[in-house]
């Protein structure tokens, strides 16, 4: 731990500078540059509020789009990095190979960047809010609680998938099926537990920490309801665990890597 929080504060420069550094590049040849990442998630919202307005009815009631676009922001985030997390010892081969950094910081540059996207969709989040008329109250504040759920258990995934992603070459495959399930697992686009009946609605919900955390997110945001703090914090200490033996792996595993990318 006390060398995990050391190689943090020596490379937390280095992290934000690469994340800024990945951002420009990503939009260095787009006509609308950073527009893309407001337009992307507004434009899936659409879509998803057509289908499941229009062509099959689910979403009747009023704040639908905040209930959808909501989701699709903590969403993309988990995916996003997930899904980049397992390539990314291989896709930085030329860092990995010439230059002594610890892997997990690769991630954590990952976390920066789409976490940066995340900030701008939470943006449009808040105008979706005030348009819909939300009142302010206390119990918005526990999306602090929310987020922090939501990072630690992206981290934790993150390098477990990113240590297995160096040996193991049809993992990427295996990790877009999953996501692709669990996207439809989570609530997306429905409350699990009003369309799951009880008491497995309950459970759908805390056993699937993304579901939770889409569930808590929209609780505090848009219903003025405290979310279910006591799971909140179980997954909490369940992803630090995860991520503990994760970096840990990736301390005693990562001399190698070279070798085999």
């Amino acid at each position: 731990m006390k060398r995990f929080i050391n190689d943090i504060k020596k490379y937390h420069k280095y992290s934000i500078y690469s994340a800024k550094a990945y951002l420009k590049d990503e939009v260095a040849g787009s006509h609308l540059n950073w527009l893309w990442w407001l337009l992307d998630p507004i434009c899936f919202m659409m879509i998803y509020v057509f289908i499941f307005t229009v062509v099959f009815p689910a979403g009747s009631e009023p704040i639908f789009p905040a209930f959808i676009f909501l989701g699709l922001t903590l969403w993309q985030f988990f995916d996003k990095t997930v899904a980049q997390s397992v390539k990314l010892v291989r896709s930085n081969k030329s860092i990995v190979t010439k230059v002594y950094i610890p892997k997990y910081i690769l991630l954590i540059i990952t976390m920066i960047k789409n976490g940066f996207k995340m900030l701008i969709s939470f943006g449009i989040v808040i105008v979706l809010v005030l348009f819909y008329r939300v009142q302010p109250n206390f119990n918005m504040l526990y999306i602090f609680l929310v987020m922090t759920t939501l990072f630690v258990v992206t981290f934790a995934c993150g390098t477990i998938l990113m240590h297995f992603g160096v040996f193991i070459n049809d993992l990427s495959n295996v990790v877009k099926i999953v996501l692709k399930l669990l996207f439809y697992m989570t609530g997306i686009f429905y409350s699990v537990p009003t369309r799951i009946p009880k008491p497995y609605g309950w459970w759908a919900v805390r056993m699937n920490p993304l579901a939770l955390i889409l569930q808590s997110g929209r609780e505090c945001l848009l219903y003025d309801k405290t979310p279910d703090v006591k799971w909140l914090i179980y997954w909490i200490i369940a992803g630090a665990v995860v991520a503990t033996i994760g970096v840990a792996t990736i301390y005693r595993n990562e001399n190698g890597y070279a070798k085999v990318v």
